[in-house]
């Protein structure tokens, strides 16, 4: 009779799927697995840019600039708390962007690139030198004081762009090649934001650390008691976000503070992830099917079931993965459209010396870039002191500089907080657009060359 009741329940677990339902699934898989492909954010980047440019440039212009100025407001009873549409994506969606960011590098300084000294050490000075040299270009070309404030302009490399470009060029890149760009650039990232935290803070209002600091308590507090859901940390991180915005320091970097604190292992428990849904799973099978019934009863084991679920991937790993999607394609595109439309004919490159910055930004992400990254790279080779890694030859390390020269995203931020003169800000970005442009092409085509040359060359470097 066991038997007899144990065959009466398996055509249930094999019943066959309407196929409407089937193409939907199979459409959504596919659809989940190209959000993750980083050659596809770049290009939804660079089509936002692209609409941007064209908008800001069209009869729709005034519009176009109306739309982000309109204001958006909060409001609690007589609190109300109103800004820019502008403000709310660079200063508030942002933060999720340099979210993000802070756990790449807390990653990769737990079990990346920057784990080890002597895997770190390579990408960190080719980084330095990729920091260094375009900054000495820009100042070469404005050494004003009110030009030489944006100096970091060209200093920054876009991850999504830099990576995507590479991405085009297929499997023919060695895979260290792409690690090492990653690490590049996510070190790169690290000197932007202390950048912006030491150089484009204003001056700062003590009391803001105060209330920033009750939010990172309370962060610490909840990791304590081994709180693993990622919504019961939004209201300590707004709070770390308005201290932040109290001192005067950029509130983004809020960002970044909670991707740092964001833990690198799951909670511990007493029965592994696995073991708790092989364990509930088994008691849901024995108990028949009265017991799938039991709403009330099902209470308890679907809570640990999803608890276990959460706990499979460790916070830092799991937040990260479920934000990308919403980063790459929806705040960087929507940063790109808010940010990247350059009226052409309202630049005046012949006031305030905007020529030379928008000159110093273009030829420091073109020249500077690579020109910093190889020789910070060759001199360390070169004394002993570091070797490149495996499948990187120094055409590669070129390619690398160049796609390093892709500032964008980044650029485009720090440009934003170095230039209050709306020319001189336009002229930057210009500069920004002109030279990532320009780095991605010379990437692409110095690439491609690569490729060529290893398909008749496997020797070859």
């Amino acid at each position: 009779m066991q038997q007899q009741s144990h065959s009466d329940r398996q055509p249930s677990a094999i019943r066959e799927i309407p196929r409407a339902q089937l193409l939907a699934q199979r459409a959504f898989d596919r659809l989940e697995r190209f959000l993750h492909i980083e050659a596809v954010s770049g290009v939804v980047l660079l089509i936002a840019a692209t609409v941007a440019l064209i908008s800001a440039n069209s009869q729709f212009a005034e519009s176009y600039h109306h739309l982000w100025h309109m204001p958006l407001s909060f409001g609690l009873g007589e609190f109300v708390f109103s800004r820019s549409l502008h403000f709310w994506i660079n200063d508030g969606l942002m933060t999720v962007f340099f979210l993000v960011v802070g756990m790449e590098i807390r990653r990769e300084i737990h079990e990346g690139a920057l784990s080890k000294f002597d895997q770190a050490i390579l990408p960190v000075v080719a980084a330095a030198g990729g920091v260094i040299v375009p900054a000495l270009i820009y100042l070469a070309f404005n050494a004003d004081p009110l030009r030489a404030h944006g100096w970091a302009v060209p200093t920054a490399t876009d991850i999504a762009f830099a990576v995507g470009v590479l991405a085009l060029l297929g499997r023919s890149i060695p895979s260290n090649v792409r690690v090492f760009l990653l690490a590049l650039a996510i070190i790169d990232d690290v000197i932007a934001v202390l950048i912006i935290a030491f150089f484009y803070s204003g001056g700062l209002d003590i009391t803001g650390f105060w209330v920033a600091g009750g939010g990172i308590l309370m962060v610490l507090a909840l990791q304590r008691i081994g709180i693993g859901a990622a919504y019961a940390y939004v209201l300590p991180g707004a709070i770390i976000w308005t201290g932040l915005l109290m001192t005067g320091a950029h509130p983004t970097l809020a960002g970044v503070v909670l991707g740092l604190m964001t833990p690198v292992l799951a909670a511990p428990s007493r029965e592994s992830p696995v073991e708790v849904m092989a364990r509930i799973a088994g008691q849901l099978r024995d108990g028949g099917a009265d017991s799938v019934k039991d709403a009330h009863g099902l209470q308890r084991p679907l809570r640990q079931i999803r608890q276990a679920r959460r706990d499979l991937l460790p916070p830092v790993v799991r937040v990260q993965m479920a934000l990308h999607p919403w980063v790459a394609f929806g705040i960087m595109p929507l940063f790109a459209l808010a940010n990247a439309g350059v009226t052409l004919g309202g630049v005046d490159l012949n006031a305030n010396g905007a020529a030379s910055v928008m000159l110093g930004v273009a030829v420091a992400l073109v020249l500077g870039k690579p020109l910093g990254v190889i020789s910070a790279t060759w001199v360390m080779v070169r004394m002993g002191w570091a070797k490149l890694p495996p499948g990187v030859s120094w055409g590669s390390v070129m390619l690398i500089g160049l796609l390093a020269g892709i500032g964008f995203t980044m650029s485009i931020f720090i440009a934003m907080l170095a230039f209050a003169d709306e020319n001189l800000l336009a002229a930057a970005k210009l500069g920004v657009l002109l030279g990532s442009v320009i780095a991605a092409a010379l990437g692409l085509a110095f690439g491609a060359v690569i490729i060529r040359r290893r398909r008749h060359n496997p020797q070859s470097s």
